[in-house]
C-alpha cells in the first residue's frame, strides 16, 4: 500500500513538472510570436490619417502630451504608458499605431538598437521643457538658487551645449572626468531613473547620460558629496516631496500639474515633440551574425582595402572580390552573385533607402571618421581647419540628412558666387561615390563632401576647382601636389595618416550591406536558423555586452532580502501575535483584527507608497529597509491567520488529554497542538512564500533597484524585451522553488509524521 502510494506522489511532481515546462514554452513561444498579431489599422503614411476611430496613440504618464494628441486626433484613443521602452515595444508589436514623446528620446532609441519602428518628419509641438526638481524639504540652504546660478554658469561658458552636443547629437557615451568634492561641505542625494537613455541610463553597471552629467558637475561646483537614487518616473516626485532626494535630475518635463506640487530650476533641456510609429517597410537583414558569413564572398570598391576589418570578426570569409562603382556591388548584392559589401555608413544608408532588397548587417565592422585630405606637413590645412571648426554640429548633421536622404531635388550644390580674392584651390573629387561625393545626371559634382568644401571656400574667400577622378587617385592626386584637397567619401585610417593629414569632420563606421529578407520569409525562418541567430543576440545582448549580468546579480541579492527577512521577521511577528491573542485578551485581538483587516485591504504599492513617503517621509530610512517592513506586515498578518486556522482546526480533545497527562499550558501547546496544527497550515504557508516572492517585484516604487527593476533596466537599454522577461521570471521561478525547498526540509524536522515517512521509504528504497 505504501508503495502504491509512493508511486502516485511521483506521479503527481512529474505531472507538476510538466505543467511548469509547458507553460513556461508556451510563454516563451507566445514572446517569439507576439509581433505576428498586429492590432493596429493598418501603414501610417501622414499625421492626418493619425485622427481616425480605431487609432490608438500612446502617451507618456503625467505628461501633457495627452492634452496635445487630444487636441490634434480627437477621434483617436489614449493608451498611457509609465516607461518609454515598453511604448516601444507597443508600436513595433503594432499593438498601438504611435507613440509621442520626445524626439531626441526617440531618436536615442532608433540609435540604440530598436528595429522596426520610424519617427516622422513632422513635429507635433516645438518644445518640451526639461528641468531640475527642488525638493520644497531639503535641508540644502537655497538649494533651487544654488541651481539656477550653476545652469547660468554653464550656460555662459558653453559647458552645456558642449554636453548636449556630446550626449544628444554626437552620442558620445563616455562620461567625462569630473573630480569628486575632496573635502565636501555637504551631502546631495539626487534622484533619477536610469531608463532614458541618452539623459539617464545604465552604460553596464554605472550611470551615465545628459542629466547624470549635470548632476555630478553641479555636485562638484557646490563642493559637495553625491548620491544617486534611482525611481520610476511616477514615484520620483514624491520622493522628492518626502524629502527622500534633495532634487531631481532625470530629464524630467515641466507641467502644471507638477509645477502645483513641486518647483522647478530654470530649463535644463529644450526639446521637440516627436511622433514614433511602426515601419512596415523594415525587413530583417538575412545575416545577423559575423559568424553566418563563413564561407561567404564579401565585396568593396577597388582601393578600400578592408578586407583585414572582415577577417577580425570571421577569418573563415571564402572570398573577397572588388568592383569599381558602389552601383554595380548593389546590383551584384540584389542579384545574389556575392553575399556581402563593405562600404561606409554614409553609402549604407543611402543604399538601404534607395533599394528595399538590401540593408545594414546589424553589427559594425569598425568606428572611425569621415575627412577631407591635405598634403602631408602643408600649411594650407591649418587655415581650412579653422574654418571648419566655427561650423555648428546642426549644420553637419543637416547636410547629413539632406544628402542620405531621398529628396533629390534637395541636393543641390551652392553657386560660387564670392570674389574669390585669394586664388582657387583645386579638389581632387571622387565621381561615384553617392551620397557624399559624385558626379549628377548633368555632370556637374554633387555631394556631401563637396558643398562641405564651398562652404569653407566662401569663408576663405576662395574659388574651388572640382577635378573628378576614380576613387583610387584621390588621395594620390593630394599627395603628388596636383589637387591641394582631396574628397570623395574617405574613411581615415591610421595607413592613410601617414600619407596625407585630415580634416576630420563627421562620424563614420565600417559596416556591411547585405540582402533583406522579405517578411515572408522572415516569418517562415522565425522557426529556424534566424530565431536561433535572434535568441543568440539576444542573450548577448541583455547579459554580455557592458558585463550586464552585474545588473541581474545586484538585483537577485536584493530581491533576496528582501523575502528572506521578510519572511522571518513575518513569521515572528504573526506568530507572536497569535500567542498574545490565544487566550482571548480583548486589546489584542481587537488589535489583531484591525490589523488583518487593514493589510488585507490594503494593496502592495500603495502599503509601500503610505510607508515610504508618509509614516516615514522625515526619516532618513532606506527603501530596502521600508521594504522589509512593509512585506513583514503583509507575511506577518498572512502567517496571523494561517496559525490561527491551523490551530482551530485541533479538537479541544487533545489540549484536555495533554493537561490530563500532566502538561502545562506551554507544553501542552507546543508538544501537542502546534505540531498537530502545523499539518494544516504549512501548505498555505509554503504558498504564501510563492505569493511574497512575487509581490515584492514592486519596490522599485520606493527606490529599491531589485530583480524587476534591473530587468526594466537591461530592457530600457536593449529595446529588447524577451530575455530580460524570460530571465527575470525564471529566476523568480527558481528563488520560490530554493526558498519552498529549505520550507520543506524544515517541515521534515517539525512534523513527525512525515519524518517517519520518509525514514519509511527509504528503508524500502534500500530493500
Amino acid at each position: 500500500m505504501r508503495k502504491t502510494k509512493r508511486i502516485t506522489n511521483k506521479g503527481n511532481v512529474f505531472l507538476g513538472h510538466t505543467a511548469a515546462i509547458t507553460l513556461l514554452i508556451l510563454l516563451l513561444l507566445s514572446l517569439c510570436g507576439c509581433g505576428t498579431e498586429q492590432q493596429s489599422t493598418g501603414e501610417i503614411t501622414s499625421l492626418e490619417q493619425l485622427n481616425e476611430s480605431g487609432r490608438c496613440i500612446g502617451v507618456a504618464m503625467d505628461l501633457p502630451d495627452d492634452k496635445l494628441v487630444a487636441e490634434l486626433f480627437p477621434l483617436a484613443k489614449i493608451e498611457y504608458f509609465s516607461d518609454e521602452p515598453s511604448a516601444y515595444s507597443s508600436v513595433n508589436l503594432g499593438k498601438i499605431d504611435a507613440f509621442v514623446f520626445d524626439k531626441i528620446s526617440l531618436k536615442a532609441a532608433i540609435k540604440g538598437g530598436l528595429k522596426g519602428v520610424r519617427i516622422m518628419e513632422e513635429t507635433l509641438a516645438e518644445s518640451n521643457t526639461a528641468a531640475a526638481a527642488i525638493s520644497p524639504v531639503s535641508k540644502i540652504p537655497d538649494l533651487e538658487a544654488k541651481i539656477n546660478s550653476f545652469l547660468d554658469e554653464i550656460k555662459a561658458d558653453g559647458t552645456m551645449e558642449d554636453m548636449q552636443n556630446r550626449w544628444l547629437i554626437e552620442r558620445d557615451e563616455d562620461m567625462p572626468d569630473i573630480p569628486a568634492a575632496e573635502n565636501p561641505d555637504m551631502h546631495i542625494v539626487v534622484g533619477t531613473t536610469g531608463m532614458n537613455t541618452p539623459f539617464t541610463y545604465y552604460k553596464g553597471t554605472e550611470l551615465a547620460g545628459y542629466e547624470i552629467e549635470l548632476a555630478y558637475r553641479l555636485a562638484a561646483w557646490m563642493n559637495a558629496s553625491l548620491e544617486f537614487k534611482i525611481y520610476n518616473y511616477d514615484g520620483i516626485v514624491p520622493a522628492a516631496l518626502s524629502g527622500d532626494i534633495d532634487c531631481i535630475f532625470a530629464n524630467l518635463f515641466v507641467t502644471p500639474e507638477r509645477q502645483e506640487m513641486i518647483r522647478f530650476s530654470q530649463p535644463t533641456f529644450v526639446g521637440k515633440v516627436g511622433v514614433m510609429i511602426k515601419d512596415y517597410s523594415y525587413r530583417p537583414p538575412e545575416y545577423t551574425e559575423f559568424s553566418e558569413l563563413k564561407g561567404k564572398t564579401v565585396a568593396m570598391l577597388t582601393g578600400a582595402p578592408f578586407s583585414e576589418f572582415v577577417l577580425s570578426k570571421e577569418p573563415e570569409v571564402a572570398e573577397f572580390t572588388y568592383f569599381n562603382n558602389i552601383s554595380d556591388l548593389v546590383f551584384a548584392l540584389e542579384s545574389g552573385k556575392i553575399d556581402a559589401v563593405v562600404t561606409n555608413n554614409a553609402i549604407g544608408e543611402l543604399a538601404t533607402n534607395k533599394s528595399p532588397d538590401i540593408t545594414l548587417f546589424p553589427q559594425n565592422l569598425s568606428e572611425t571618421s569621415f575627412g577631407l585630405a591635405f598634403k602631408k606637413g602643408g600649411e594650407l590645412i591649418d587655415r581650412w581647419q579653422e574654418v571648419f571648426n566655427g561650423i555648428p554640429k546642426a549644420k553637419l548633421d543637416e547636410l547629413w540628412e539632406k544628402w542620405t536622404g531621398t529628396d533629390n531635388e534637395a541636393k543641390t550644390l551652392p553657386e560660387q558666387d564670392w570674389p574669390g580674392a585669394n586664388g582657387t584651390v583645386r579638389a581632387a573629387v571622387c565621381d561615384t561615390l553617392e551620397p557624399l561625393c559624385y558626379v549628377g545626371e548633368d555632370g556637374k559634382v554633387l555631394g556631401l563632401d563637396n558643398e562641405l568644401i564651398l562652404m569653407m571656400a566662401k569663408e576663405l574667400d576662395v574659388h574651388v576647382k572640382f577635378i573628378p577622378l576614380d576613387f583610387a587617385a584621390v588621395l594620390t592626386s593630394v599627395q603628388s601636389g596636383k589637387a591641394e584637397i582631396g574628397a570623395g567619401c574617405i574613411l581615415i585610417t591610421d595607413e592613410r595618416k601617414e600619407s596625407v593629414d585630415f580634416i576630420e569632420y563627421y562620424p563614420a563606421a565600417f559596416v556591411l550591406l547585405v540582402r533583406s529578407v522579405s517578411p515572408a520569409a522572415a516569418e517562415y525562418e522565425a522557426a529556424g536558423g534566424s530565431f536561433i541567430s535572434s535568441v543568440r543576440e539576444s542573450f548577448e545582448k541583455t547579459f554580455i555586452r557592458e558585463s550586464r549580468w552585474k545588473l541581474f546579480l545586484s538585483g537577485i541579492a536584493t530581491t533576496l532580502i528582501i523575502n528572506v527577512l521578510s519572511i522571518i521577521f513575518g513569521t515572528l511577528l504573526g506568530f507572536m501575535l497569535f500567542m498574545l491573542c490565544r487566550k482571548g485578551n480583548a486589546i489584542a485581538n481587537g488589535f489583531a483584527r484591525f490589523y488583518v483587516w487593514l493589510i488585507g485591504g490594503m494593496p502592495v504599492v500603495v502599503l509601500l507608497m503610505i510607508l515610504y513617503y508618509i509614516v516615514f517621509g522625515k526619516l532618513a530610512i532606506s527603501g530596502l529597509i521600508v521594504s522589509i517592513f512593509a512585506f513583514t506586515l503583509i507575511f506577518g498578518a498572512a502567517v496571523y491567520r494561517m496559525v490561527k486556522g491551523g490551530v482551530g482546526a485541533i479538537d479541544i480533545g487533545q489540549t484536555e488529554a495533554a493537561y490530563a497527562l500532566g502538561f502545562s499550558d506551554r507544553r501542552a501547546f507546543f508538544r501537542v497542538v502546534l505540531p498537530q496544527a502545523a499539518r494544516h497550515f504549512m501548505p498555505q504557508y509554503k504558498a504564501q512564500i510563492s505569493a511574497l516572492i512575487k509581490a515584492t517585484a514592486v519596490v522599485g516604487y520606493v527606490a529599491v533597484q531589485d530583480l524587476t527593476k534591473m530587468g526594466d533596466i537591461v530592457r530600457s537599454r536593449t529595446y529588447d524585451a524577451f530575455f530580460p522577461l524570460i530571465a527575470v521570471a525564471i529566476i523568480y521561478f527558481i528563488l520560490a522553488a530554493v526558498l519552498i525547498f529549505f520550507v520543506d526540509k524544515i517541515e521534515l524536522r517539525v512534523d513527525p509524521r512525515k519524518r517517519k515517512a520518509m525514514e519509511a521509504q527509504k528503508e524500502a528504497e534500500e530493500e
